[in-house]
């Protein structure tokens, strides 16, 4: 026998030594015991039990044993499996389910039948090829038995090979189309996702404008300390680092406490409350700032304030980073129902190619503002390079 054959005969076993093969065939055996059960009482009638099926089936809480089931015995350790194990929300899922169940059933009654009939098969074609006259071989009609029966053998054994692989798939592709996540289920996936997504965004924006922010401080101070060569300068610089690295340390604790326990809220952000702390630390870093609050910000509502916070700070970052010590002039006032916020400063040759798309943080400052429905502008303004951002209270 060829290499060819050989390996065709391995893959043609193979699903024999597959444990799944034969958890799905207990899968299909499992409503027969029912059955069995109600031919004992009243076998005139089996019809009777696909009947209740129908009541049993429209229970919201059957779609989830149902689903635990399949997961169990169809695709065990499948980390995907496809099926759901929510109970019914509306009358299309209990209708499939109840289409699941009947379907479990008459499948379940073929394979019962395939798996008792089909062996009791072989041994009377074992039999009447000894020479002996089986009684369930009526096919043979007149013809006498004998060795030639052994011819006939593998036939039943190829079909009950089929049957059991077969079924098994069938039923797994049935138990996907009827047990899977419905439309509502899928929508209720793919928005859970989209907030994991939009949660891992924001946490990158997160770390990106705190960190960012504190190492630019950081950097900036070193360098004019050590330019300036005054004792009483590098002390007001080296506080101005250490209270940016606590601030930075602080934020960075926080994000990482998010991200060990997803469901611990974010409370402890920064709002536009403590605007005056960004501004002191550009200050302190040589910058001078022209600042300007308008209006009650303690008013505005948490989200836009904590991400109006983030955008100012993103915006300075981005001048000290790149323009140096240069006039600042910051404006941030409430009104119209909108939280105008904008950062102006000299353009100076430091400042980056006017790209929209260049640098993650001017992308932030726009992601930031379309997620509340506001909108940002970035870019070079009349001599000037702004950052202007119209944030919506409500």
């Amino acid at each position: 026998m060829g290499p060819v054959t050989m390996a065709g005969m391995g893959r043609c076993l193979r699903p024999l030594l597959r444990g799944t093969t034969y958890t799905r065939l207990l899968h299909l055996w499992v409503p027969m015991l029912v059955v069995s059960v109600w031919m004992f009482i009243d076998p005139s009638r089996p019809w009777v039990p696909a009947l209740v099926l129908v009541p049993l089936g429209l229970l919201p809480g059957v779609r989830t044993g149902e689903g635990v089931q399949a997961r169990l015995l169809l695709l065990p350790g499948d980390s995907d499996p496809g099926l759901s194990v929510a109970p019914s929300a509306t009358w299309r899922d209990r209708l499939r389910t109840v289409l699941w169940l009947e379907a479990r059933m008459a499948l379940g009654a073929v394979a019962l039948f395939a798996c008792v009939w089909l062996p009791s098969l072989v041994y009377d074609l074992v039999v009447g090829a000894g020479g002996q006259v089986p009684d369930d071989l009526p096919l043979l009609g007149d013809a006498a038995p004998g060795w030639w029966l052994t011819l006939l053998i593998p036939v039943p054994l190829l079909v009950l090979y089929g049957v059991v692989v077969g079924l098994g798939e069938l039923v797994t592709a049935v138990a996907r189309g009827l047990l899977g996540p419905s439309a509502a289920e899928r929508l209720a996936a793919l928005e859970e996702r989209s907030q994991q997504l939009l949660e891992r965004n924001r946490i990158a924006r997160e770390l990106h404008d705190s960190i960012g922010h504190a190492l630019t401080v950081a950097v900036v101070q070193a360098g004019a300390a050590r330019a300036a060569g005054d004792p009483d300068f590098t002390d007001r610089a080296l506080a101005a680092i250490e209270d940016s690295g606590r601030s930075a340390l602080a934020d960075l604790e926080r994000v990482l406490g998010v991200l060990r326990e997803s469901g611990r809220p974010v409370s402890d952000r920064p709002t536009l409350t403590e605007a005056d702390r960004l501004l002191e630390s550009a200050r302190a870093s040589g910058a001078k700032v022209d600042a300007e609050l308008t209006g009650r910000l303690e008013t505005v509502p948490g989200p836009v304030s904590r991400e109006g916070y983030r955008i100012l700070q993103e915006a300075l970052t981005n001048v000290l980073r790149h323009a140096g010590v240069v006039p600042v002039r910051v404006r941030v006032g409430v009104a119209d129902d909108l939280l105008h916020l904008e950062v102006r400063n000299p353009l100076t040759t430091r400042i980056p190619d006017p790209d929209p798309g260049h640098g993650s943080g001017l992308r932030g400052i726009r992601e930031r503002a379309a997620l509340l429905g506001g909108r940002a502008v970035t870019g070079p303004d009349e001599g000037d390079w702004q950052v202007r951002a119209e944030l919506p209270l409500r």
